[in-house]
């Protein structure tokens, strides 16, 4: 399995901003687990992934890299063929050819067996009324062997059972069973519940419990179900269809985490065979997930990304001298609007988490107080940054509206506009904004870059790269349009054009950090990785020396991933994602790294905690469902070691199987 490809920078999460300031975090993790699943269970070396087809299994041997997923079309399923009737014209078409009714009537007539004789027919008839009589004798047989069969078995009570044998108690539940069972068949559930019942004085069997159970399901009396479907499986732990009565009953009581734990169960006894039950693990992970996502969000409130992921954001745009009247040396009292402006852009510069959180009140007040004059369009699109960062996506649509409506020219605007709409999943309206941008200013290179992205995200690689292009020709000092034309052209299969490009940027770029880190991910998707650790160590040694305050960790956590990959060293790995999170202690792609690599190495307590951390830094809702639904499925990964030792010895033995048939020959 390959490494995450490098990102494009300056993109917004999920889509847009993000981590190496491109892909959200899940993305990013889910691509370094495999080109495009996420692992949802890892248990004794078996990292399973529910997918819309079903299940598929992924060997994890001493490497963390996964293994490529089997194909989809290679999943074993049943084929179900669906023929569809069309309602056929009665009449010739006006062309005079035959009709398809026509068509069917002539091949009818034309095969149809020939006509019988008077007395052939009669033969038939009389053999025809000589089996309607067999049958009939047949039922009233089967209905008088019932009723003395009826008469044969008491009703059953508590008192009644004592006075038979065991023998007797046997042979009475299971006919009971029979009867019960007919019962259900017809639709009688009281009936058929009173039979199971006494079938069960005869006999505690986990299958009368369950079949009263689906009995109750039927008449929708779900705590029933759960109360039966326990009883059967206290008797019998591996009955699967006891496991998915009771998961199907916590559901419809929405009771989702006891389904889901429920229903994984059934999935690893029955070998992972049952897509439906797959199906269902990976809805209910959803569900629990969103279920929690909305508490999770209400309850830490706005809160910006770190510091990592808005540095990457903000470099997204070329530096730019500050506005004239708003530099440091004009000196403009913070009671003022443009003094509120001033020192916003004072902290955008620091790059620290504080720092950017002290930026978005500045911007803030300075819109409250008012006084801004030529500066307002600005101050607009600088709170509408906030806003986006924030996540607040409408309020950010708002405020950048306003910022293009007093100063259209302000092509920056309609760009980051264009980046909310991109995350929110509307790429016309994207597109729409940057021919916008193009018409006030086709000379702007910020516009190429970014809608370069919009390219790039639509696996849209050969116009990606004109417009990265078309951004160098414009302002070739612009680092990350040539780091871009690389990624673009490694992505589009040219890796020399994409090596020579990025040694250009060396020779060019020789004291940029960001050149040397992703440089270092195309080098360790090569498999090249003491040349791609170099690069990250040259990157993070850049950064040290440059920002001290703000160092970007990103190299950090890619030397971490090269050496789990290159070594299976996940003990140094471990340190490195320690020492990032030291540094950016908000930083959701460390934290995602060290959940999953501590997921592989099996401590899956503390993965958890790291996946609930994850969603906590969670910008947009989807991202915190996505953090939740690894947490959810990590949490019921310990119940069900903790509730069913059997199965991790089961996975264990599948663990052992799977290595042996992956093993070179």
């Amino acid at each position: 399995m390959a490494p995450p490809p490098p990102m494009p920078p300056g993109r917004m999460p999920s889509v847009a901003v993000g981590v190496d300031s491109s892909s959200s975090v899940w993305d990013r993790l889910s691509n370094w687990l495999s080109e495009n699943k996420a692992v949802v269970y890892t248990v004794a070396g078996i990292a399973v992934v529910v997918t819309g087809a079903g299940v598929v299994f992924y060997l994890n041997n001493d490497a963390v890299c996964l293994l490529p997923s089997f194909p989809q079309d290679s999943i074993p399923r049943l084929s179900v063929v669906r023929y569809h009737v069309l309602p056929l014209p009665a009449h010739n078409d006006r062309l005079g050819r035959a009709s398809p009714n026509m068509v069917v009537r002539n091949w009818v007539q034309k095969n149809a067996a020939p006509r019988l004789s008077k007395k052939e027919r009669r033969k038939q008839k009389d053999a025809q009324r000589k089996a309607d009589a067999e049958r009939e004798s047949t039922q009233e047989k089967a209905k008088a062997a019932a009723a003395e069969d009826e008469e044969e078995i008491p009703h059953i009570d508590e008192t009644s059972v004592q006075a038979l044998t065991v023998e007797q108690r046997n042979a009475y539940g299971a006919k009971l069973k029979d009867r019960g069972n007919t019962a259900y068949k017809a639709g009688d559930f009281d009936k058929a519940i009173d039979l199971y019942s006494q079938a069960i004085i005869c006999k505690q069997d986990a299958v009368y419990y369950s079949n009263r159970a689906a009995c109750w399901s039927a008449k929708k009396e779900y705590h029933k179900v759960i109360d039966d479907s326990t009883a059967a499986l206290n008797l019998d732990w591996q009955y699967v269809k006891a496991l998915n009565r009771r998961a199907t009953a916590y559901e419809h009581l929405q009771e989702y985490s006891d389904a889901l734990l429920d229903f994984t169960a059934s999935c690893i006894i029955g070998d992972f065979q049952n897509e439906k039950t797959a199906k269902s693990v990976e809805e209910l992970l959803r569900k629990v997930a969103e279920q929690k996502a909305h508490d999770v969000i209400e309850k830490r409130g706005a809160k910006l990304p770190s510091s990592t992921f808005v540095g990457n954001y903000l470099q997204s745009f070329r530096p730019k001298p500050r506005p004239a009247g708003l530099e440091d040396t004009v000196e403009i009292p913070e009671t003022a609007g443009k003094g509120q402006l001033q020192v916003g852009l004072q902290c955008m510069e620091q790059r620290t988490g504080e720092a950017y959180d002290q930026a978005g009140e500045a911007f803030n007040k300075a819109i409250e107080l008012n006084d801004l004059g030529e500066h307002e369009a600005l101050a607009y699109n600088l709170r509408g940054t906030w806003k986006c960062l924030l996540g607040k996506h409408e309020e950010a649509l708002d405020d950048l509206a306003k910022s293009i409506e007093i100063e259209p020219t302000m092509t920056q605007s309609f760009v980051k506009r264009a980046s909310i709409h991109l995350e929110l999943g509307k790429p016309e309206e994207a597109a729409l904004d940057f021919e916008k941008a193009l018409g006030q200013n086709n000379g702007d290179p910020d516009i190429y870059y970014h809608r370069a992205q919009l390219h790039f995200i639509q696996n849209q690689f050969p116009e990606a790269a004109k417009d990265y292009q078309k951004s160098i020709d414009l302002d070739t000092d612009f680092i990350f349009s040539h780091i871009q034309l690389g990624v673009t052209q490694y992505k589009m299969g040219s890796t020399a054009s994409s090596m020579a490009t990025f040694r250009r940027c060396i020779k060019n770029f020789n004291s940029a950090p960001e050149v040397y880190n992703y440089y270092g991910e195309l080098l360790m998707d090569q498999g090249k990785f003491d040349e791609a650790i170099d690069k990250f160590e040259t990157s993070m040694e850049m950064e040290k020396q440059t920002k001290p305050m703000s160092m970007n960790v990103l190299p950090i956590i890619n030397k971490a991933l090269s050496l789990v990959q290159w070594k299976q060293d996940f003990s140094e790995a471990e340190k490195l994602c320690q020492k990032a999170l030291i540094i950016d202690p908000d930083c959701d792609i460390a934290v995602a790294t060290m959940a999953q690599l501590l997921l592989q190495q099996g401590k899956v307590v503390e993965a958890l905690r790291y996946f609930e951390r994850a969603a906590e830094l969670a910008r947009t809702p989807e991202e915190c469902v996505n953090a939740l639904s690894y947490a959810e499925a990590t949490r019921t990964q310990v119940e069900i070691q903790s509730r069913y030792p059997q199965l991790k010895q089961k996975l264990e033995g599948m663990a052992q199987g799977a290595q042996q048939a992956f093993m070179p020959s």
